[in-house]
């Protein structure tokens, strides 16, 4: 249960379903995801440590600010740690994995060309959450696992206004693919095109 309340929470959080600035409370979002008050208050220190949330003593939960400068310093970090996961990934993925970013890849194309960006964003999570599994480093997939909330709300917030979906979707898949053909320098070099589109598209939104 604490899964399933941190999963649907992180959403709503990541797609602006509960906007920055929220305040939470746990009675409330119990009520919401018809989800026990221990589960929600276990999620929410996950969420915490994500950055996603600030729980304030005696106040209640605040859905933590964009920091649109923050992201190119978490790109940095980024960057590196994705680079080595995708090479690790190629490397060690088993076949029931293999199959599985093959899926995502189509299913992220397909998505991009219906502009169905609810679908696009549970698929991104997917990719993430796959590549850190298949790299087999627990240590960089902790790390990146701070990270990746905080990324796909700032692209969501932003991506109608400077990004391109079919792009984005393209570059993902990318990654996905290189990793299907157990090509560990083909998925590097996918991982920094694609970091070099966000790149891009970060600075775009801050010069904007």
């Amino acid at each position: 249960m604490t899964e399933r309340a941190y999963r649907q929470l992180e959403e709503l959080i990541v797609t602006l379903q509960l906007p920055p600035g929220t305040i939470l409370s746990e009675q409330m979002l119990s009520q919401r995801l018809e989800i026990g008050r221990t589960p929600i208050r276990e999620a929410l220190q996950r969420l915490a440590l994500d950055g996603l949330v600030t729980i304030l003593p005696r106040r209640g939960i605040l859905v933590s600010e964009i920091n649109l400068r923050t992201q190119l310093r978490l790109l940095e970090v980024r960057r590196e740690l994705e680079r080595l996961m995708a090479r690790g990934a190629a490397e060690r993925a088993n076949a029931v994995e293999l199959a599985e970013f093959d899926q995502i890849a189509t299913s992220m194309l397909d998505a991009s060309r219906d502009s169905d960006d609810i679908t696009f964003m549970r698929l991104d999570l997917r990719l993430n959450l796959l590549i850190a599994q298949a790299a087999r480093n627990e240590f960089a997939a902790r790390s990146m696992s701070l990270m990746h909330g905080l990324s796909r709300r700032f692209w969501y917030q932003h991506y109608k206004e400077v990004a391109d979906l079919p792009l984005s979707a393209k570059l993902h898949a990318g990654v996905a693919r290189a990793i299907t053909q157990r090509d560990p320098v083909a998925a590097a070099g996918a991982s920094d095109r694609l970091m070099d589109y966000i790149e891009t598209f970060t600075r775009k939104t801050i010069d904007s």
